[in-house]
């Protein structure tokens, strides 16, 4: 079985891409595979030109202070035993030492929306929005380059959703940070994403622009995900795409393209052939045999 199959996918310097798909896609598999928190059975990660994954104990542990992740339960990533203050203490100390420790903290907590009284709080003194902010933190503490953000907002309430969003986004501006950001939901990715990929079963079935992915999505796939989004305006009628069965199993994937089973456009074709991910315009790439073939 694998999780995440033929990747290939080039993340760029001060961009935020967004990666989108269904729970069980291979989202968190790959994100986590990028900073080498799980070992590939095959291929590669370059990061900055370098093979991540050829790298032995002490050099990952070196590079991980160039990558962070922030993960989808805030609390649950969080030690319930340890202060605010101890929590950033750890990572701020690996970069800034000791003696500017006490400046640093209270500079994250204020580029990060909490004020410096929280520093002497516990985790389950805070609301689930506060936490995120916290673990958002933590990952700037080592001044990353590249952030894995994994669901950051998807066990939050959606007024919260919005204000972690807008807080990941003005960071991404200020720092100049380079992003993955994962999430199953199309309206959340959208928002914050230059570029958006499209995951499906393990493998990528579209990548494009943000606003040309949401606009005209290549993929079925991705138009169905795209008119599963509600639409706040009830005088707006929406068409939407219901998709039969479920998710296959990784541990038997359908012959040829992975999203046969579900796809409205399908033929044998489809059976017989796997789609390899192409360039169908400028910016634009698709894993689809009926490449505008859907009404």
């Amino acid at each position: 079985m694998k999780a995440v199959t033929n990747v290939s996918l080039d993340i760029r310097r001060g961009e935020v891409f967004g990666l989108v798909g269904e729970s069980g896609s291979g989202k968190t598999t790959l994100g986590r595979a990028l900073l080498r928190l799980v070992d590939l059975s095959e291929g590669s990660v370059l990061f900055d030109g370098k093979d991540i994954s050829e790298m032995d104990a002490h050099q990952i542990r070196t590079m991980r202070k160039r990558m962070q992740v922030i993960f989808q339960d805030p609390f649950g990533s969080l030690n319930p035993r340890m202060s605010v203050e101890s929590i950033l203490q750890e990572a701020v100390q690996l970069v800034d030492g000791r003696s500017k420790t006490a400046f640093r903290i209270s500079e994250l907590l204020n580029l990060v929306g909490l004020s410096d009284s929280a520093r002497g709080r516990h985790p389950h003194e805070f609301s689930g929005g506060q936490r995120q902010r916290i673990c958002i933190a933590r990952a700037l503490a080592l001044r990353p380059e590249f952030i894995v953000a994994d669901e950051p907002v998807a066990a939050l309430d959606v007024s919260i959703q919005a204000q972690i969003i807008n807080l990941l986004h003005d960071l991404k501006q200020e720092l100049n940070l380079t992003m993955l950001f994962i999430a199953h939901d199309l309206a959340v990715v959208r928002h914050i994403s230059d570029r958006i990929g499209v995951m499906y079963l393990g493998s990528i079935q579209e990548i494009g622009p943000a606003s040309e992915v949401v606009a005209n999505p290549l993929h079925p796939y991705s138009s169905a995900l795209l008119s599963a989004v509600p639409v706040p305006d009830p005088t707006q009628q929406m068409k939407r795409q219901v998709l039969d069965g479920d998710l296959p199993s990784p541990i038997h994937p359908p012959s040829g393209c992975v999203f046969r089973t579900r796809c409205p456009v399908a033929d044998a074709v489809c059976a017989d052939t796997v789609p390899q991910l192409s360039s169908v315009a400028p910016d634009r790439s698709v894993a689809c045999l009926k490449v505008g073939q859907l009404d």
